[in-house]
């Protein structure tokens, strides 16, 4: 396959502050299906996620989880994070580690820069601050009096600080933005951040705190760390061996600027207006394009311990599958509203695209060609007026697919691969190979109609691999094809003559009872929530312990 360049993603990393649930899970998944997509479709793919691990937050966390140390506690909760993230099949080239040696050693660098450059200045702050968010704001910014993002309290707060110039850069970020129309994806996202911050003006950044010690060290002034948000947006170039001094790594020059930056609507401040106007103090190209994904909820609600209404992906996959869960958070997230996940729609999901439409066909196809042909696939060139549709759709998916890819409409390109499955269900319908089967003269269009069923199969399974690998890989083996490359997708006709498929019976889906599921989920719901209950008392014994609590 002919290179189409480099291709360089990320995702925004895991605050590690607990375990993620099933809609933190979506952004790895989304990230990975783009990376294992852009791969096979012939780009050069560096692929980089990890998880922010400083922050008055986690110091607090640190605490009320009993640990030794904040280190202590981010080792725990970073391994837990790379677990589901493994979990899950993402295929990232680096987990980077905000505590990781090289990452803080070039924050220090690159807040020395900006200080030297006239960027950076050192005042003191009094505002309103919400620990939860680790965000400043102003009174007008607050919802009902508390945090717009999470819906938290905030308190007063005064102490000295180093400040960023945000002012010197937003009419260039404003003009970039203005003549880069792809720079901040959905358009919706572009015009909040213009509307609600850019135009109204920016106030200058406060860049440092001394009012905890859990962050990497302003060298120059040990009394201050740095603030978490340019501790964390700025792993992105770390994670690429950016050197502030200029002795950046090959990786940096090989693939910076980066073509994608993936993140939750909800951070789209920070890496939309903080982040590119960094970077205009570094002298550092911007990203190509920064896409602020929907958020998935619970029943038309945010996740929350609290509520007991948190999914884990790893429950999920106990259940289901992992690559059943890949397809449900990928194909029910629309592009730019709200999706909705409980275990109701998993199951019926479940069912009616996995089992029934590809496990099913895939199933019959099998063992129509095994009990006819002994397994043996072949085209005998009997072909009908009805295979057109059926050729046509399959050869054309790929374009259609590419097309829904480049606008990073993930969920209509899953429907595009699965109009093959669909199509190819109904085409059993309409030729009958049973009825062919009676007919000894109508046994060379019978084995047409196997080659014509495995080759559309062939097709859509090569397509597939990207969203889910594991599944796409069972495909082909089934029908006893290697995994297609993209470069054969428009090839309809590339297994002509004597592959064989799998012996025996296949069962890709085994079909869920909505009943055991949903008795299952009650006991995973009933367990969260104790220990949801224990570790919310222990925490506030071990607050009580350190005089935090009264």
């Amino acid at each position: 396959m002919v290179s189409k360049g480099k291709f360089y993603l990320t995702t925004a990393i895991a605050y590690t502050s607990g375990k993620p649930h099933i809609g933190n899970n979506y952004e790895i998944v989304l990230g990975d299906a783009i990376a294992r997509y852009k791969r096979a479709d012939g780009y050069d793919v560096h692929f980089l996620t990890g998880s922010d691990e400083h922050g008055q937050k986690i110091e607090q966390r640190a605490i009320e989880d009993g640990c030794a140390s904040p280190r202590e506690f981010v080792d725990k909760t970073s391994a837990e994070i790379k677990r589901l993230w493994d979990l899950m099949g993402t295929s990232y080239d680096r987990f980077i580690r905000t505590t990781d040696a090289d990452h803080e050693r070039q924050i220090q660098k690159i807040f020395k820069k900006m200080y030297d450059k006239g960027d950076i200045y050192k005042g003191s702050y009094e505002g309103l601050y919400c620990t939860e968010c680790e965000a400043f704001y102003t009174e007008s910014q607050l919802a009902d009096g508390k945090c717009p993002v999470c819906g938290g309290e905030v308190h007063s707060m005064k102490e000295e600080a180093y400040f960023f110039k945000m002012s010197k850069y937003a009419d260039r970020l404003i003009e970039h933005i203005n003549t880069h129309p792809e720079f901040i994806q959905p358009v919706a996202r572009k015009n909040e951040m213009m509307n609600n911050f850019l135009l109204p003006g920016l106030q200058d950044l406060c860049v440092s705190r001394t009012s905890f010690k859990w962050g990497i060290p302003v060298d120059f002034d040990p009394d201050h760390v740095v603030y978490v948000w340019l501790d964390a947006l700025s792993n992105y170039i770390t994670g690429v061996e950016y050197d502030a001094d200029g002795n950046c790594g090959e990786l940096y020059k090989k693939y910076w600027p980066a073509d994608l930056h993936l993140v939750g609507k909800d951070i789209m401040r920070f890496h939309t207006i903080y982040w590119p106007i960094f970077l205009m103090s570094l002298d550092i190209p911007l990203p190509r394009q920064i896409f602020g994904h929907p958020w998935l909820l619970q029943g038309g609600e945010k996740m929350s311990k609290s509520k007991g209404n948190v999914i884990y992906a790893d429950d999920l996959a106990d259940v289901f599958g992992v690559d059943a869960v890949r397809y449900f958070v990928l194909h029910e997230m629309p592009y730019d509203n709200d999706g909705v996940i409980t275990w109701e729609l998993m199951s019926e999901r479940y069912n009616t695209d996995l089992a029934n439409t590809l496990g099913n066909l895939v199933s019959r196809t099998v063992a129509m060609t095994n009990k006819y042909f002994g397994g043996i696939v072949e085209d005998a060139g009997e072909s009908a007026p009805v295979d057109k549709e059926l050729k046509d759709l399959a050869a054309g998916a790929y374009e259609q697919v590419e097309k829904k890819m480049d606008e990073l409409r993930v969920a209509e390109a899953l429907t595009e691969i699965f109009q093959i499955f669909k199509r190819s269900n109904k085409y059993i319908d309409e030729t009958e190979p049973w009825i062919l089967a009676k007919d000894e003269a109508s046994k060379g269009r019978l084995k047409t109609v196997l080659y014509n069923l495995t080759e559309a199969i062939s097709i859509g399974a090569g397509l597939l691999y990207p969203f889910m690998p594991e599944s796409a890989e069972a495909v082909a083996r089934a029908i006893g094809t290697p995994l297609r490359t993209f470069d054969t997708l428009t090839t309809f006709g590339l297994y002509p003559n004597g592959n064989k498929v799998q012996e025996g019976s296949v069962m890709l889906f085994a079909r869920k009872d909505l009943k055991e599921v949903l008795e299952r989920a009650a006991e995973i719901t009933k367990k969260q929530k104790a220990d949801y209950e224990e570790a919310k008392k222990k925490a506030e014994e071990n607050l009580r312990a350190h005089g935090m609590l009264k």
